[in-house]
């Protein structure tokens, strides 16, 4: 008899997180997935084999965060998820009491990440999603830009106790990377003024899009997956004495920019942040790719902020 071919693990990163949930389920007992309906319908086989280890409260944004808190202070480890709209902006009070004042831990994974829904409309874009969660104390924020980053990033976090925001994106680049919090140097600095030229940082599914629109561009690229806490020490080592430096994030433009400050505070240094302009209220839902070309965050976009600072 043949065996029965496996599939190839899902590309998509929400889709690679569902495909996950089954097994992390049989590989950690304690830990329970709290949903508010968004889903629950890619969820058949892990509802189906572990009963009452899935709980969906409804569209109760709020109860959702209310009852992860009560799930970790029963000793059991939460994976809670919906859009980021809903799982952050939505239940801040709840995220903010619930888990960080009761201090407990929980991992908090979004889909729909900025703009990913563009045709929900407003209700459905969070590109604040990693301010707030940065704003308060004790989490650790992950921004994976391939789904295997995603798997790596969820069984690890299962098996913690911290707090984690795990922020999925319907972006991708087209192979992993890292993802052990650290800045890694994907593109030298020998075509780029040596050891310590201009410097591009790439946060989570943005690396592809810096390569491209920095092709021609004398600057090194570094990445990471984990933005926040940054890493600080990595960063002074990649940034050197008098640090020029872009941020490309895919989330609220600045976000971090204390960290980045904090961490070069006795360096001279220019810096620039890329990211959702803050004073843009886009009012046309469009496709993500528009959301993208509107607020600079194309690979055409990047060339002409990064071009215009370098100068």
């Amino acid at each position: 008899m043949t065996a029965l071919a496996t599939a190839a693990p899902a590309l998509d990163l929400r889709t690679r997180f569902y495909d996950e949930l089954d097994p992390l389920l049989d590989a950690y007992p304690d830990v329970d997935v709290v949903l508010a309906v968004i889903g629950s319908g890619y969820m058949g086989r892990a509802i189906e084999r572990h009963p009452g280890r899935v709980i969906d409260v409804g569209i109760r944004e709020q109860a959702l965060i209310g009852v992860a808190g009560g799930l970790a202070l029963a000793g059991r480890r939460p994976i809670v998820h919906t859009f980021a709209s809903f799982l952050v902006e939505r239940p801040y009070e709840q995220v903010k009491l619930d888990l960080g004042h009761q201090d407990v831990g929980a991992v908090l994974v979004s889909a729909g990440a900025s703009y990913d829904v563009s045709a929900g409309g407003r209700t459905h874009q969070a590109p604040a999603d990693v301010a707030l969660i940065s704003a308060l104390p004790g989490w650790t924020v992950h921004v994976p830009g391939h789904a295997d980053e995603v798997a790596e990033l969820l069984h690890r976090e299962a098996a913690g106790t911290g707090r984690v925001y795990l922020r999925l994106s319907g972006q991708r680049n087209s192979r992993p990377h890292p993802v052990d919090g650290r800045l890694h140097l994907l593109r030298d600095g020998a075509r780029a003024g040596g050891e310590h030229g201009p410097l591009v940082v790439a946060v989570g599914p943005m690396l592809d899009t810096v390569l491209e629109a920095t092709a021609d561009l004398p600057v090194r690229v570094a990445w990471t997956a984990t933005p926040h806490p940054l890493d600080a020490e990595g960063l002074r080592a990649l940034a050197g004495p008098a640090p020029v430096l872009a941020v490309v994030t895919p989330y609220l433009e600045g976000t971090g920019a204390g960290e980045v400050a904090a961490a070069l505070v006795d360096r001279p240094s220019r810096v620039l942040h890329v990211g959702v302009p803050g004073e843009t209220e886009l009012r046309r839902y469009g496709t993500p790719r528009d959301h993208a070309a509107a607020h600079g965050l194309d690979a055409a976009g990047v060339r002409r902020r990064v071009a215009a600072f370098l100068g």
